[in-house]
């Protein structure tokens, strides 16, 4: 199992929290140092039904900068993935990958029944 992480998150810091709290272990990825590789990403959006958006973080201020509402729906795959490989702050967090499995963001109950 692997996360991706923004150690100043908050919603990383509770996943963090709840994996500890839980006794699960995980590789924790610093996403500011490494991005997921692309068949993580793929992993991800396999996951979420081949919705890319939900990849991004959409709350980002990177995000709304770069206008990427309006790209996405006309970007393909390959382009998502080397944006999103290219810099880690448009990469929802927390991005944990686990025994097949993808989720994106924390929502405890989501991530109770997962792990």
């Amino acid at each position: 199992m692997k996360i991706y992480v923004h150690y100043n998150c908050s919603s990383c810091k509770k996943a963090l929290k709840w994996l500890e709290a839980n006794q699960v272990e995980a590789e924790i990825v610093n996403l500011l140092e490494q991005t997921p590789s692309v068949e993580e990403f793929q992993q991800m959006v396999e996951a979420y039904d081949g919705n890319l958006k939900k990849l991004f973080n959409t709350s980002g201020q990177m995000y709304r900068e770069l206008g990427i509402k309006d790209k996405v729906a006309s970007m393909s795959q390959e382009e998502v993935f080397s944006l999103l490989g290219s810099e880690g702050m448009l990469v929802k967090r927390p991005f944990l990958l686990a025994g097949g499995k993808g989720l994106v963001g924390f929502k405890e109950e989501a991530w109770a029944e997962v792990l």
